[in-house]
């Protein structure tokens, strides 16, 4: 009898995320920086919040990935996935590109590299990402790189009108049962989907609920 019975489910947690305002102030704050590397920070920030990559995809892109307005990033197992660049995107890659060094560098190929020339690591992205956040007056202790994901993700799907199956495509998410969890998040957008309802639209007579047409006294009465 207890193998018949079923097992509660478990409840995902939402995932936490920066809301529109304060990505924009995250960007902000990268773009003011006076360093020789701002634009590479910057050009980092704009594709995690605008592609929802993982850090490991980032860090993997190579210059040969990007192919006029898409790029081609290398996924989980191997797996590799075209995401289409947008126009801020393509402004921050463009405006990193004439900054980045053009000799000395040990992985010529690697999009993004570090102060020595190599690739940059997960570890120095990890580091910029805290940097910026705190710099930005956003607390570090509930963002981390792997938030901006959640955050694109959620930005694509409430503001963007994605389909969840675009949007998987997007992420590279194996199962669409992963990419669903951003359905759960837009709160307003539910209630705004309720309050959009055309039924929403009618209203109760003073006599009662609205009658049908046909719906005789008669029938009221004899409660047919």
């Amino acid at each position: 009898v207890a193998a018949e019975l079923e097992s509660p489910k478990l409840l995902k947690r939402l995932p936490r995320h920066l809301s529109l305002e304060e990505s924009q102030q995250l960007l902000e704050t990268a773009a003011g920086g006076e360093s020789e590397l701002t634009s590479r920070d910057y050009c980092i920030l704009t594709l995690f919040l605008n592609c929802g990559l993982r850090l490991s995809e980032l860090c993997g892109i190579n210059l040969s990935n990007i192919r006029g307005d898409t790029l081609i990033v290398l996924g989980k197992g191997g797996k590799e996935r075209t995401i289409y660049l947008n126009g801020a995107c393509l402004e921050a890659i463009d405006q990193y590109r004439q900054d980045r060094p053009k000799t000395g560098l040990k992985t010529p190929d690697a999009l993004f590299v570090s102060r020595l020339g190599q690739r940059i690591s997960p570890k120095t992205v990890q580091y910029l990402i805290k940097k910026y956040i705190r710099a930005a007056g956003l607390d570090p202790a509930r963002y981390s790189v792997h938030k901006l994901r959640h955050t694109a993700a959620t930005l694509m799907y409430k503001y963007g009108k994605v389909d969840i199956r675009a949007l998987q495509v997007i992420l590279g998410h194996v199962s669409v049962s992963t990419t669903e969890i951003y359905t759960h998040v837009d709160q307003e957008g539910l209630h705004r989907a309720v309050e959009q309802n055309p039924l929403n639209k009618v209203r109760a007579q003073r006599s009662g609920v609205p009658r049908p047409s046909g719906f005789s006294q008669t029938e009221e009465k004899s409660g047919v």
